[in-house]
């Protein structure tokens, strides 16, 4: 993949806009803490598209990986990505891909449709999100299908369709300015 100099650019700020907010977490009775990492990287994927949104996130995910505390609670180290909730994490990679891809279909029409569209693709990235994070919590845990959905999934989806809702709300007043700095591929 070639990326122009302000694709670079556009890249390396969405990637800093996750590291700056994805820290900030309310913790909660189980290991998975509220976070606002998957408000950012759904505004990655439809802002920069699926290649360059996955590529934000990736490097959000090499940054923490290295030691900068990045992850929830300020966390950082390859032993959060490895550890109990890592496939969340990692589950940030399809979050941001079917966003973008998803919205990068629809983005052209108009109304109810391409916001339709936006929550589409959130919804299919969450899905997954969701699949590989608890599948990789169950592994590591050893806990049930049903404990491990109540510890992990049902708490955190009031606040992920709000984050959704925001995102529809943000990102037709934001990809104008995105649209003139990046062509999508």
């Amino acid at each position: 993949m070639k990326l122009t100099v302000k694709e670079m650019a556009l890249t390396g700020v969405m990637a800093a806009l996750l590291a700056v907010v994805a820290p900030l977490a309310i913790p909660l009775s189980t290991e998975v803490p509220i976070s606002l990492a998957t408000l950012a990287v759904m505004l990655n994927g439809a802002l920069l598209g699926k290649k360059m949104g996955t590529l934000s996130v990736m490097i959000y995910i090499i940054l923490g990986m290295i030691g900068i505390p990045v992850f929830a609670g300020y966390s950082a180290g390859a032993g959060v990505v490895f550890g109990m909730t890592g496939g969340y994490i990692l589950g940030y990679l399809p979050l941001a891909y079917f966003t973008g891809w998803v919205y990068e279909q629809c983005r052209s029409a108009k109304g109810y449709k391409q916001y339709a569209g936006l929550a589409a693709g959130m919804l299919t990235g969450n899905a997954i999100l969701y699949f590989i994070g608890t599948i990789w919590f169950m592994k590591f845990t050893g806990m049930e299908l049903m404990p491990s959905l109540a510890a992990c999934v049902f708490p955190f989806l009031p606040g992920d369709f709000l984050k959704m809702a925001v995102v529809c709300v943000l990102v037709p007043r934001l990809e104008n300015a995105v649209m003139h700095t990046v062509k999508y591929a």
